[in-house]
């Protein structure tokens, strides 16, 4: 499993690059066996729907309220991971 932000700027994304182009080349550049979850923290859930709507289907979040919130948004077949230690605040 391979966790990494498509909506961050990244090395591999540049200022401008779509998801979907970011996404296609994330997958070129991986093994097909490899899942990609998309770390979704900090993005909101029309952000996260235009992933999805590239063929995304996992999405990491690190705090449970904004998943919760999230679930309710989008489709129900999203794969959610939690992407850090839940604690208290979390």
């Amino acid at each position: 499993m391979l966790m990494f932000s498509l909506f961050r700027r990244t090395p591999k994304r540049e200022v401008g690059m779509s998801i979907k182009t970011h996404i296609n080349e994330l997958r070129k550049a991986i093994m097909p066996e490899v899942k990609i979850v998309a770390v979704s923290k900090f993005h909101s859930a029309s952000t996260v729907r235009e992933a999805y709507d590239e063929g995304q289907r996992a999405f990491g979040e690190s705090r449970v309220q904004e998943l919760v919130v999230k679930q309710e948004q989008l489709p129900r077949d999203i794969e959610w991971h939690l992407s850090a230690t839940c604690n208290a605040t979390k």
